[in-house]
């Protein structure tokens, strides 16, 4: 999909949604890979003001922070997103992020234990990604997969319900052929931002 195109399709979804964190990240990506960092520098600030959790944003606000050579904003976009990271069972990112603070030469936070706090979940529940909470499990697998057992390892009923609606708009706004391979991996990449789940 060409840059152009890309671009005036999540920006046409942000305007038609504003409160579509999913679109404004996918925006800020956009706007990042046409190389236009102060546009995506505002849609992932806009992201976080919707929705704080997501520690992916951070990482990403960071890198493009940096590439407008705001170091000392960049630092604590990180900083906060290895804390956000952490606290929500994040590993990735929250490693990815220690990492580019100890690259920069930045104070890089430290645990008091590399243990997650131990959340109790019972049975039928799951400890959600995207909301952070327990909830209850998905009654099956989505998908015969290896992304639908990560869906229903950690996503909760009500996120997964939200991640169908956004997965809608997804394909009607890109106007997705889901028979297509490219397609789908698309949609994939969108529903496991939206998630919160390992990209």
């Amino acid at each position: 999909m060409a840059d152009t195109t890309r671009l005036e399709q999540f920006r046409k979804m942000a305007a038609d949604d504003p409160s579509n964190e999913l679109a404004h990240f996918s925006l800020g990506r956009a706007f990042f890979d046409a190389g236009q960092f102060t546009e995506a520098a505002g849609s992932y600030r806009r992201t976080i003001e919707i929705n704080p959790k997501i520690s992916k944003v951070y990482q990403s606000l960071g890198q493009t922070l940096l590439k407008l050579n705001q170091r000392d904003e960049a630092v604590g976009m990180l900083t906060t997103g290895v804390q956000i990271a952490h606290d929500r069972g994040d590993m990735m990112p929250r490693n990815d992020m220690m990492k580019m603070l100890g690259e920069l030469g930045a104070p890089v936070p430290e645990f008091a234990s590399t243990q997650q706090v131990v959340v109790a979940v019972g049975d039928g529940q799951v400890l959600c990604k995207r909301c952070g909470k327990v909830g209850p499990k998905l009654a099956r697998q989505p998908f015969k997969s290896a992304f639908g057992e990560e869906i229903f390892a950690c996503t909760c009923q009500p996120c997964w319900r939200e991640a169908i609606g956004q997965g809608t708009k997804v394909i009607n706004e890109l106007r997705l052929p889901l028979s297509d391979p490219q397609a789908q991996k698309v949609w994939d990449q969108h529903i496991r931002e939206f998630l919160n789940l390992s990209v």
